[in-house]
């Protein structure tokens, strides 16, 4: 049976890993002020994050039209379909009515969309994890049975160097914003089995927070032998620290770095560092 695997482009795989034709990537849309950004192979990191740095408001994105997944579904038996948290963005929910509309047109064409409860590297450890069983030639209702399982153990964790992106999407006030920046604190933060952003602790500094990141999960027994991925945006020397730090303490089977596109620079923003496994 041939396959795809439709991503939204919170997703960051690697150029490598888009040469693979099973993989389609749907762009979302990022507007700062005036300037519009296609999270798409136009996309310019280092212009996004001036525009960024250079506003007052915070960024708006859009997720893609539900004819847009449409199209992305055309031509295969099965298509497996990975989104970023439907709590964070509509793409979910644009996804899903494409799948609806689909049915109805091609009933014998089977589609399932994957809610990754994450974004960036989580996105693609899912997207790899399907395409690892779809390709075993495993039938398409066991990939979804045992992808649904993956999301619910995986693990999303993250670090942020600046606070500015959260302030500016009221996610802190103009105050907390303040405080935290004259003591030049640092967020580590995760997701919620949901797919929610939640804080799970702060530091004085990025290699604090960085190794706290790292200690969380090397205490985890339930990380050895998984792959994890490093998602970064614009800080690929920080990355291999990470890499370096979890290598000397984890018992991990691969740590992979991957390279932030638009939609996860805007959530990271600049030095941010993603990780999933």
């Amino acid at each position: 049976m041939s396959f795809k695997i439709v991503v939204d482009s919170c997703c960051d795989l690697a150029p490598q890993m888009l040469q693979d034709p099973c993989f389609v990537k749907v762009p979302l849309t990022i507007r700062v002020d005036e300037s519009t950004f296609v999270d798409d192979e136009t996309f310019d990191q280092a212009d996004l994050l001036w525009a960024m740095h250079h506003s007052e408001h915070a960024p708006s994105t859009s997720c893609p039209s539900p004819q847009a997944y449409l199209d992305a579904y055309q031509g295969v038996d099965d298509v497996y379909v990975v989104t970023l948290s439907a709590l964070l963005s509509g793409s979910h929910n644009s996804a899903e009515q494409a799948r609806m509309m689909l049915e109805e047109d091609e009933p014998q064409v089977n589609v399932h969309v994957f809610n990754s409860c994450s974004a960036a590297s989580g996105e693609v450890l899912v997207a790899l994890k399907i395409r690892e069983l779809a390709a075993s030639g495993m039938a398409f209702k066991h990939v979804v049975r045992e992808v649904e399982q993956f999301i619910y153990k995986m693990q999303t964790l993250f670090v942020l160097e600046s606070l500015e992106n959260l302030r500016k999407n009221g996610r802190l006030t103009k105050l907390q914003a303040v405080v935290t920046g004259a003591l030049k604190i640092k967020l580590f933060m995760g997701a919620t089995p949901e797919g929610e952003i939640c804080k799970l602790g702060q530091a004085l500094t990025i290699k604090q927070a960085l190794s706290k990141m790292v200690d969380k999960v090397a205490a985890d027994p339930e990380h050895k032998g998984r792959k994890l991925i490093i998602s970064h945006c614009n800080c690929l020397e920080r990355a291999f620290q990470v890499k370096k730090m979890l290598e000397d303490k984890c018992q991990l089977s691969e740590v992979v770095i991957v390279d932030a596109k638009g939609i996860t620079t805007v959530y990271a923003y600049d030095g941010g560092i993603v990780i999933a496994y």
